[in-house]
């Protein structure tokens, strides 16, 4: 076997060195910084996504990923480039094109009318809302009123104050 002469530890840092690099960080530049083979680093990446032994990364089928990991997927991949993007898929085990079935699906769902019981609970929430708008209203007023009955008295005090004096 060609790759003896790396020792475990090194293999292990490279790996996790290549998978936490930054998105300008090619994994050619990462094999030239560690002084080794690029078809290598890359079979060892290969090796570790197929094995899942790559530290902090677990890869999971496009298919048993939650809407929230597809959200977020989406939102990591927004504003990459075409190369980058391919680049992020391969790392993570995904497709370009599934992203894509995402955007629209996601894009689908906020275009769809609500569901029955959405619109039930939406008319509900409401009228809730309405009913707290009018007692936020009468309260005002009678705030408002309060107010003005106590300006009122303080004139009418300081009108029979200045008779007396």
């Amino acid at each position: 076997m060609k790759n003896q002469h790396y020792s475990a530890e090194f293999r292990q840092q490279a790996l996790s060195k290549v998978f936490s690099r930054s998105a300008q960080q090619t994994i050619r530049s990462v094999a030239a910084d560690l002084h080794m083979s690029l078809g290598t680093l890359r079979n060892w990446m290969k090796h570790a996504v197929a094995e899942q032994t790559v530290p902090g990364l677990k890869v999971k089928r496009a298919s048993e990923l939650t809407r929230a990991e597809r959200l977020l997927a989406l939102h990591e991949t927004h504003a990459l480039s075409e190369e980058a993007l391919n680049a992020w898929c391969r790392e993570r085990g995904l497709f370009a094109h599934d992203l894509t079935q995402w955007h629209s699906e996601f894009c689908e769902a906020a275009a769809s009318p609500a569901r029955c019981e959405d619109t039930q609970e939406l008319r509900q929430l409401r009228l809730i809302n309405g009913q707290l708008q009018r007692d936020l209203n009468r309260k005002e007023k009678a705030l408002a009123e309060a107010a003005a009955l106590l300006v009122l008295q303080k004139k009418y005090r300081a009108l029979w104050a200045g008779e007396d004096a």
